[in-house]
């Protein structure tokens, strides 16, 4: 099967990121949002995408640093090829239809990301309302970044055209693609969706069999949850943890820095839905507690301006 038409579900960070990079890679993208409210907050995003985007391509022109593996096929291009290539992410950016009719955005859909809310009933409700306005063709894929196919494949009534492509934040640099199938998932399904992340310029990670948490999150969750205990049993603050992780490993970024990244919300409901969060005095309680708190506040994560730090350029 050929994919030409790729509708992503959700505006969200990476719901966002998928559809620029399907776009700019030329596959027609569609993003269905649930109201006009959820246009309105997506477009920013993707104004500041397409931002990133032209600056990392302009940079690349004299700073091989700069490189970033999803937006260019060599770090050793002529500027005028680079020039071509920021005019691709402008007709990407113009492309990208936005709509709340699910009729206009799956009629036609050869490929379905959804990437909503990490919350099992709603993805329920999300796969009941499209199944019938499918075609027979299309496969669907999940981005959740915990929970597995499996579990919401009866959903679909496709479960051969059902499995997970998980993206890593950042596609355009960090360009991985964790491809998970269940046991029903077709080979031609799943082989479809490797060439499919091969074409918008993602190194697929091909996984063989289902694992909680693919391969990235198997690693990141665990390390951000221990981070989030940290402050919240109030043995330091969010820049002394930040300090420690990025000065005894050399990395870049602390945990928090991370978590302003993926969106907060997301981390709440990853952690909310943990059997241990249910009881009120536990560390997962607290760690609910002192997301929701931020959350509540408008304090979600670096497209909010705002998250554990305050973003003024975001």
């Amino acid at each position: 099967m050929e994919v030409k038409n790729v509708t992503v579900a959700g505006g969200g960070v990476l719901g966002s990121q998928i559809a620029l990079q399907s776009a700019y890679k030329g596959f027609n993208a569609t993003m269905w949002l649930r109201s006009e409210g959820s246009i309105e907050r997506t477009k920013p995003k993707l104004e500041r995408l397409r931002g990133i985007y032209k600056t990392t391509l302009e940079a690349m022109k004299t700073d091989p640093q700069a490189y970033c593996r999803g937006l260019a096929p060599s770090p050793e291009m002529p500027p005028e090829d680079i020039d071509a290539l920021i005019k691709q992410v402008d007709v990407a950016f113009d492309s990208i239809t936005l709509t709340t009719d699910l009729a206009e955005a799956f009629g036609s859909a050869d490929l379905v990301i959804e990437a909503i809310a990490e919350v099992i009933d709603e993805k329920e409700a999300f796969y009941t309302s499209i199944k019938d306005l499918l075609s027979e063709e299309a496969i669907i894929c999940t981005n959740s970044s915990t929970l597995l196919p499996s579990a919401m494949m009866s959903f679909t009534g496709r479960e051969d055209k059902f499995l997970a492509l998980h993206f890593a934040n950042n596609i355009w640099k960090n360009n991985t693609a964790e491809v998970m199938g269940t046991a029903e998932t077709s080979p031609e399904s799943y082989q479809t969706v490797v060439d499919f992340a091969k074409a918008i310029g993602m190194i697929p990670l091909e996984l063989k069999k289902e694992q909680p948490g693919y391969l990235l999150n198997s690693m990141l969750v665990p390390f951000l949850n221990a981070a989030e205990a940290l402050l919240a049993n109030d043995v330091a603050d969010v820049e002394t943890i930040d300090k420690a992780w990025m000065l005894g490993t050399g990395a870049p970024l602390g945990p928090f820095r991370i978590l302003d990244i993926v969106g907060l919300n997301t981390a709440y409901n990853i952690v909310a839905a943990s059997p241990a969060a249910q009881d009120p005095n536990s560390v997962a309680a607290r760690i609910a507690q002192m997301l929701k708190q931020r959350i509540d506040e408008g304090k979600t994560g670096i497209n909010a301006g705002a998250g554990f730090y305050t973003y003024t350029n975001s």
